[in-house]
């Protein structure tokens, strides 16, 4: 997606692209209903469509949102500080997964006592904590166990660890940086190579050696972008893609879904596998996300004023996804309690989307303080020899 730069090769203007606000948005939205089963609105979400879900458009997303925020700050001089402040990112991310984890745990215990639904106790990876308290306390921390809906912020934390290098890669040889990126996701599928989980057996849900393979390409593409370069519409291209998209649709609505691989292929080639991001939902991605890039008359759907409603919402990413993600928790417990039908369903996501586009828009309200608070100070303070008053900007 291109984005306007100035004359300075590294240095973009001001104004905010919202395209990718808007489409971080829907993908933060889509997650949210995907992560409430059994409702109507379910069958109607993107991964309805093809082999990628919100998940995929998450993570390229974020790849994108990091050349942006960093892309021109990694120079000599500014590397440390800038490392610092992603490891701090990646921090924020960790310790919200711990608190939303924790939340989680305690809205299905709530369900189980008030409720009478000790059932409740065995659902999404919960029952080995009842179990084996101890160990899997410590996995928590750790990250080596995760509950069921909740494994996309370990795996962004862990791709923000190691974005300095990325970056870093990136930006002087981006040809050999996805080379290699590339290869590694290769070997991570074929020899099932993940983070363990702790105490329980198993890998990661989403294996970070395996989607850095997409962050990667979204961070190089925006790095790219920003230095004057552009994404051309090659027609083969465009066609490639395009049939690819209406090939995947009728695939995952056919008998033929249901088979494990192609042709007897690795699963990281041939199958749809998605801890280690087979290979026909990384190209199914890829090819969504082209053909929204290079075409200007499917771009230019997503690009809206800087308040709107939607803008707004990915602008506030982060808090709007830890909402979204208590809400989707507090609705599957509530769709469990009461399965309703399609009026309950309504009422369950509309309200959870409405809470979700009140906090951001609550947020950016909140943000909009501080500069006129500040300017407000300013304006009144004496100038008659007194020792002036330091202004500070309202907001968090």
């Amino acid at each position: 997606m291109t984005t306007p730069v100035s004359n300075n090769r590294d240095t973009p203007i001001k104004d905010r692209d919202t395209r990718i606000d808007v489409l971080r948005a829907m993908a933060l939205l889509t997650i949210f209903v995907d992560h409430v089963p059994g409702t109507v609105f379910e069958n109607w979400t993107y991964k309805n469509f093809g082999f990628s879900d919100a998940a995929e458009a998450f993570v390229l997303i974020s790849g994108i949102s990091v050349a942006l925020a960093y892309g021109t700050k990694f120079k000599p001089g500014g590397r440390l500080l800038a490392t610092l402040k992603m490891w701090r990112r990646a921090g924020v991310l960790y310790i919200s997964h711990i608190v939303v984890t924790m939340v989680v745990i305690a809205l299905f215990c709530a369900a189980a006592v008030f409720a009478h639904r000790p059932e409740m106790l065995t659902m999404i990876n919960i029952e080995p904590l009842m179990k084996n308290t101890p160990q899997v306390l410590l996995g928590i921390v750790a990250l080596g166990h995760q509950l069921g809906y909740n494994n996309i912020l370990p795996v962004y934390a862990a791709l923000l660890l190691a974005a300095p290098a990325f970056v870093l890669f990136v930006s002087y040889r981006p040809v050999p940086a996805l080379i290699v990126s590339g290869l590694l996701w290769l070997a991570a599928g074929i020899w099932q190579i993940a983070p363990p989980n702790y105490p329980e057996p198993g890998l990661w849900f989403l294996n970070p050696l395996s989607w850095q393979f997409l962050f990667n390409i979204g961070l190089a593409a925006m790095l790219h972008v920003k230095r004057g370069g552009r994404i051309p519409a090659n027609p083969w291209l465009l066609g490639a893609a395009g049939i690819y998209v209406v090939c995947a649709a009728i695939w995952v609505h056919s008998p033929l879904w249901g088979q494990i691989t192609w042709f007897n292929l690795p699963v990281v080639i041939g199958g749809f596998d998605k801890t280690f991001l087979s290979l026909p939902r990384l190209l199914h991605i890829l090819s969504v996300s082209y053909l929204i890039v290079a075409l200007p008359v499917v771009s230019n759907i997503f690009r809206v004023r800087p308040d709107n409603p939607l803008a707004i919402l990915g602008k506030r990413s982060l808090p709007v996804f830890i909402a979204g993600t208590l809400l989707a928790m507090a609705a599957q417990v509530l769709k469990l309690i009461n399965p309703g039908g399609p009026a309950y369903d309504t009422l369950l996501i509309s309200a959870g989307i409405a809470m979700q586009l009140a906090l951001a828009l609550y947020l950016e309200w909140l943000a909009g303080l501080g500069p006129s608070r500040a300017k407000s100070v300013r304006e009144e303070r004496p100038s008659f020899g007194a020792r002036p008053v330091t202004a500070r900007a309202g907001g968090y």
